[in-house]
């Protein structure tokens, strides 16, 4: 090896070792199902048929860091989410079998809703079975790969603002409140990205979070699509000619629709993807890291008691709440440096997230729904005298969630402060 190619070696783990040892790798495995597979999509409860055909690829992303005394990982799946029982599944075949403890995972899906339902570990159907343990095998594989790439790396965070999505909450001509389309009502257009880079400055991973339901297409399309989710990655990835593995989270969305759809139009996922992409590579750009970047991961359960709807027609004038089984909520905590990742096992409305984040010891505070779990509606006190979809539809009585999860993050952020 030549004297100068020796000198660079030493100098550039000279330069590692002095700005510390933040590592990060990441990774992305396809989980497209079959074309022929025909598997019932989740996200319309209208669908009784099987996907048709594949519009674009799904996909795992997995990102792994390292601060030299623990390592954690972020996964985001292409689907709507992961119930209970299959993120407990998960979550201990990636503690046993890659060596990250499930409190230092947040696994997350996109939320598309023109994926494949997944299957509950017990289930007898044996298709939508095998899907899900093919999900299962790439989650793990996407891990491994992550943790296979770690090498010394630099991080920052900024946020920013895409007019993506809005409201839907919306009141009806005879007053009932129903989906709509509500441009008064709240709506959090913030754009969060985290960058993850070499001590040479060369992008390996962004991770982005935006406040919006992947439902441009709506209940007639029956074509396997990562939706507005997959779309933006996809923009991102593209822009960096697949060197850099995007991962896309879902903020407090529980409330927002995109500014099209729910339709039949790929060509207006298309152009929101590029929309929000834009912004995230907008960013990137601006984006100065750090290799400084001391690791925390921590999560609790919360538990709120339950309700369930009485029978009858939706929407409707009057409704009655029935006592139900308490709902158990998990939040996670990655505390990368100054950002705080702030996992929820839930559908989040976006006044929480808007609250955690004024709330939050943290300048860089991020909520990700759908995250560790599945909970189902999660509403803020004030959005339960509007009667929408959302409050039909939650399993969380008034009075608890919004605390719960704000007071619960806050407590633990404080934790480690």
């Amino acid at each position: 090896m030549r004297r100068s190619a020796v000198l660079g070696l030493v100098l550039s783990a000279l330069l590692a070792a002095e700005q510390g040892a933040f590592r990060a790798g990441a990774a992305r495995v396809d989980i497209t199902p079959a074309k022929d597979a025909a598997l019932l999509m989740s996200g319309y409860g209208g669908r009784t048929q099987g996907h048709t055909g594949i519009h674009d690829q799904l996909y795992v992303r997995a990102l792994v860091v390292d601060d030299g005394v623990a390592q954690a990982a972020l996964v985001t799946c292409e689907l709507i989410g992961f119930p209970h029982p299959l993120w407990e599944r998960i979550s201990q075949r990636i503690s046993r079998e890659a060596g990250i403890p499930a409190t230092h995972l947040l696994l997350a899906g996109t939320h598309t809703h023109g994926a494949p339902a997944p299957a509950r570990p017990d289930s007898s159907d044996a298709k939508p079975l095998a899907y899900t343990r093919k999900v299962e095998d790439a989650v793990l594989e996407a891990v491994r790969q992550a943790k296979a790439a770690l090498e010394p790396a630099r991080l920052g965070a900024a946020t920013g603002r895409a007019n993506v999505n809005i409201n839907r909450r919306a009141r009806m001509a005879d007053g009932r409140w129903w989906l709509g389309l509500n441009p008064d009502g709240p709506s959090d257009k913030t754009v969060a990205v985290v960058k993850f880079e070499t001590l040479a400055g060369q992008p390996m991973a962004l991770f982005a979070n935006y406040g919006v339901h992947g439902v441009v297409m709506g209940p007639r399309n029956l074509e396997i699509t990562a939706d507005l989710p997959g779309a933006t990655a996809r923009f991102v990835e593209n822009h960096y000619g697949g060197k850099v593995v995007a991962l896309w989270t879902s903020g407090a969305a529980g409330d927002q629709n995109p500014i099209y759809g729910p339709g039949t139009e790929f060509s207006q996922v298309a152009a929101l993807g590029q929309l929000l992409g834009e912004e995230v590579l907008r960013l990137a750009g601006e984006i100065r890291t750090s290799a400084r970047a001391r690791m925390r991961a921590t999560q609790r359960v919360v538990s709120c008691p339950g309700q369930k709807l009485a029978p009858g027609a939706r929407p409707r004038t009057e409704y009655v709440f029935e006592n139900a089984e308490p709902v158990d909520i998990r939040l996670s905590l990655l505390r990368l440096g100054e950002v705080a990742l702030a996992g929820v096992s839930g559908e989040v409305l976006t006044m929480i997230g808007q609250r955690l984040k004024r709330e939050s010891p943290y300048s860089n505070t991020i909520m990700i729904t759908h995250c560790n779990g599945s909970s189902g509606y999660l509403a803020d006190d004030a959005a339960y005298a509007q009667v929408s979809y959302e409050i039909v539809t939650t399993r969380v009585q008034r009075g608890c969630a919004e605390n719960a999860i704000v007071g619960g993050l806050r407590e633990m952020m404080n934790e480690g402060q």
